[in-house]
């Protein structure tokens, strides 16, 4: 890998995202309209947003680099024949987009090998989008992003993801127990780019999969932020957080189990 390659896929990638929002923001205008399915449950759901937000950021992809492989939430694992991998998640968050809340975002993440090189988190309800990438810092939109300096559970908030209700209510307790205060927006990704800019403590979830936090993981770690290791090709527990409340968070997380 070099500069110029990352660099290419730089551009490109926040080229793609800035179309995708558009797209994505036009259907939740709209969204009575859409045709709605449900995939584990009646509370997992999928929409024609998702399914066509993702293909446009395939097919542009595609068009410029047609040996990287991509893994999308939607549309599943395309195997690439060069180190280079996208990993993307259209529609972050579509129970709320679809129930008219603005907690939604759309991730994307370029990766070489084990290596998250460069990642985008847009929120188009709000116009804004965060990126990052690999030793170059993170950022919304032209402002440089820092982490929490917080060294104690009482001085903000910790977002969390959904799971098991047993793991989650115990996640709460020891949140709350250790004078904290927590919240759930409902789109994983954006959770963690809000950890990125400071508005968060951290944020954590007991089961992710790689494009819920591919993007944002790297954010984190770009604003001086601290996370645990993910495995990028399947679900894996999360933790990421302002470096000065880890232990914490994970003496939180270890009486949960």
């Amino acid at each position: 890998m070099n500069d110029q390659d990352l660099t290419a896929r730089i551009e490109l990638g926040g080229a793609i995202v800035r179309d995708a929002a558009v797209m994505a923001l036009d259907y939740f205008n709209r969204r009575d309209t859409l045709t709605i399915d449900t995939k584990k449950n009646a509370q997992d759901l999928v929409s024609e947003a998702d399914r066509n937000v993702e293909t446009l950021i395939r097919d542009g992809l595609a068009e410029a680099f047609p040996d990287d492989g991509m893994l999308g939430e939607e549309h599943g694992l395309q195997a690439g024949t060069s180190s280079w991998r996208w990993i993307i998640d259209p529609i972050d968050g579509t129970a709320p987009y679809l129930h008219g809340l603005r907690s939604w975002s759309i991730s994307v993440a370029v990766v070489y090998g084990d290596d998250i090189m460069a990642g985008w988190i847009a929120e188009p309800c709000a116009g804004r989008t965060y990126h990052a990438a690999k030793g170059r810092g993170a950022w919304q939109d032209d402002r440089k992003l820092t982490a929490s300096t917080a060294t104690s559970m009482t001085e903000g908030l910790t977002a969390i993801g959904s799971g098991d209700a047993d793991k989650i209510s115990r996640l709460v307790h020891g949140i709350l127990s250790s004078g904290g205060n927590f919240q759930r927006n409902g789109s994983a990704a954006l959770s963690l780019a809000h950890t990125a800019a400071g508005h968060y403590l951290g944020f954590v979830e007991p089961v992710l999969s790689p494009w819920d936090c591919a993007a944002g993981l790297l954010m984190v770690a770009e604003a001086g932020g601290y996370h645990i290791p993910h495995p990028l090709d399947r679900p894996a527990p999360v933790l990421a957080c302002a470096a000065g409340v880890a232990d914490a968070l994970k003496e939180v997380i270890a009486a949960a189990e």
